[in-house]
């Protein structure tokens, strides 16, 4: 979901006012534009799927279990499909949104980086989302702090709208939030739009229009992208403050995860597992000079975002 893979930077750092990419990256592979509109075009359907689902549901007042039943129903009444582009189209606005930040804020400073791969996929959410990756090295911390910080605050600045739009579409249903399968939380920002435009009324009884839900996703996705940790984009942002000091921090939250896996939530575990096999190494980068106040300021923004977005449990099934 966040800017990847990071060559590492060579061990001397001659100038201290360079922003620009290393110039032995000037010469760009090609960009395998079939494979970035193929990768689009699938992650459309699957999420067109289950938002589909999610539209029946919602005009059923039933609560949404996530199941394969659309794809074979895709077959037999494809125009069922067209009730699904709002949750779809929502959630993929507010991905490419987010890669998109990390893609311009990059071609800003030269680096060499990939246009955004989504990820199909048959998950409650019908993605794992998507990421670009980084092809240069980064030898400015100033650089990898504006980069990593592109993604969430564009992606964020999108889905607020929609969230709310979403929320305005919604309706009561006594209890539908602890009933189905499975149970979504409700993180700080959606809480706040749900008492500003259904005041008086508890999380448990609105049931989100799949406009709402796929603005949902786009806070969870801001949420575990933000996470201090290693490659992710809050991981990018510290370390731009920190340096080195970040790896023992990553380490540090990701036995926080596990905890939380193991008392909260058990999808923290797979998150916890990922991290530590493909996502705390960090290159460094050896950059004396400041990053100044203004992207301190935005760290802070930073920061808040990632409080407005987080849940300690995004998804949990119903259970004793």
């Amino acid at each position: 979901m966040s800017a990847n893979g990071y060559p590492p930077a060579p061990a001397a750092y001659p100038h201290h006012d360079v922003l620009d990419a290393a110039p032995w990256a000037i010469a760009r592979p090609r960009q395998r534009y079939w494979l970035h509109g193929l990768l689009l075009l699938a992650t459309l359907l699957t999420t067109t799927l289950v938002g589909a689902e999610m539209a029946r549901c919602f005009a059923l007042g039933v609560p949404f279990d996530a199941d394969l039943g659309g794809y074979a129903r895709m077959w037999h009444d494809p125009r069922f499909l067209l009730d699904g582009l709002p949750f779809s189209l929502t959630l993929l606005s507010i991905l490419m949104a987010h890669e998109m930040g990390h893609y311009v804020t990059a071609r800003y400073y030269n680096v060499d980086v990939t246009l955004p791969f989504f990820l199909p996929a048959p998950t409650p959410i019908g993605t794992l989302g998507a990421f670009i990756r980084i092809r240069s090295a980064i030898l400015s911390k100033r650089i990898l702090f504006d980069i990593g910080i592109g993604g969430p605050l564009a992606g964020f600045a999108l889905l607020v709208g929609p969230l709310a739009a979403g929320v305005s579409m919604s309706k009561i249903v006594p209890g539908i939030g602890s009933h189905g399968d499975m149970i979504f939380g409700t993180p700080l920002l959606l809480r706040l739009v749900e008492m500003l435009i259904w005041h008086g009324y508890s999380a448990a009884d609105i049931y989100l229009h799949p406009v709402a839900r796929g603005a949902w996703v786009g806070v969870l996705a801001t949420a575990l992208n933000l996470l201090p940790i290693g490659q992710l984009d809050g991981g990018h942002i510290l370390y731009a403050f920190l340096g080195e000091r970040t790896k023992w921090l990553s380490r540090i939250f990701v036995v926080v995860l596990l905890v939380m896996g193991i008392f909260v939530a058990y999808s923290w575990l797979v998150w916890a597992v990922l991290m530590i096999f493909f996502g705390m190494r960090h290159p460094a980068i050896v950059d004396p000079s400041p990053i100044g106040r203004t992207r301190s300021w935005l760290g802070l923004v930073a920061l808040i975002i990632l409080i407005l977005s987080f849940t300690a449990a995004p998804i949990r099934t119903a259970g004793p």
